[in-house]
């Protein structure tokens, strides 16, 4: 499936395939794929490149146009269960169109960055800075989902929050890799400006785009090193949880053993002292009371 634009006063506006300069293809089929290996000339390897997950983020030039792989956050559902995935996507810079390849169906140019695009070189920069602000915008999401797991931790014994905050730091590993992995594209557009024939705003801008990167990189170690430092301690938690709580259950459990004891004495089939006396039940029912209490003071003195 494909969908075309064009830009009409420096936006980007849906339009018929003749008359389009912006195409997106999202997870071409076999045809399509076909059509843009052996009419468009795009790489094979690097136009299945663009719909990999696992590969990383490259810059190529060829005869007719510039190739670039970079990665992005891949859209979370439910399903992922709390694990953030990034995956690929392909921009085809030709002198006239801009091939755009994508594995999954998403909004493609809804973000305010591209209400004014200059030029088809201004909208893959801003393709990248838009990339740079959805990993910011999932790092945030992981940061409030752990401070909720971290306070589900402090009063629950579950294992499943802990595994949840495991898959939270494996999710955090993919995307310092893969923001990491889009430095390097960066800095490759960098010291080939002038190939490309960036203009000096879009030099500035590219300038911009790397700055953000640098910091969504450190924002996304922070979290990852956080994460892992802390990880120690919130088993530790739970364990203390569980420590408590068979804490808890021992003084309840031992609170009854001792009148249970007194009443189980004065109940056997044998002569026992106040047999006959008209207010044994009570006496009985006192001493078990005091018991009790005895264990109470007990435990304080002991501060269990």
């Amino acid at each position: 499936m494909f969908r075309c634009y064009q830009l009409i006063e420096n936006r980007i506006q849906d339009c018929q395939a003749e008359q389009a300069k912006i195409f997106v293809y999202i997870s071409p089929n076999e045809s399509e794929k076909k059509y843009l290996t052996s009419e468009l000339r795009l790489d094979e390897h690097t136009l299945n490149s663009s719909l990999d997950p696992d590969e990383l983020s490259r810059l190529e030039f060829e005869p007719d146009h510039v190739a670039m792989i970079f990665k992005r956050p891949k859209s979370y559902s439910a399903e992922d269960r709390f694990l953030f995935r990034t995956t690929s996507m392909g921009i085809f810079l030709f002198q006239e169109k801009i091939i755009i390849v994508v594995p999954e169906d998403l909004p493609m140019f809804d973000d305010k960055k591209f209400t004014r695009t200059i030029s088809l070189k201004d909208l893959m920069l801003k393709m990248l800075f838009r990339s740079i602000f959805h990993f910011l915008e999932h790092l945030k999401i992981i940061n409030m989902i752990t401070d909720d797991l971290e306070e589900k931790i402090n009063i629950a014994m579950e294992n499943k929050y802990l595994l949840n905050l495991f898959t939270l730091e494996k999710s955090l590993v993919y995307y310092l890799n893969a923001i990491n992995s889009n430095s390097i594209l960066l800095q490759r557009l960098k010291n080939n400006v002038n190939k490309i024939s960036l203009n000096q705003d879009e030099e500035e801008l590219l300038d911009d785009i790397m700055i953000e990167n640098s910091q969504c990189f450190k924002q996304a170690d922070i979290y990852a090193n956080i994460l892992s430092s802390l990880m120690d301690a919130r088993a530790s938690i739970i364990s203390n949880n569980l420590n408590v709580l068979m804490k808890t259950l021992n003084i309840i459990t031992i609170s009854i053993m001792v009148p249970t004891f007194v009443v189980s004495a004065f109940s056997m089939n044998v002569g026992i002292p106040f047999q006959r006396h008209p207010l044994a039940f009570w006496m009985v029912l006192g001493i078990a009371l005091v018991s009790l209490f005895g264990f109470y003071l007990f435990w304080k003195y002991k501060k269990w």
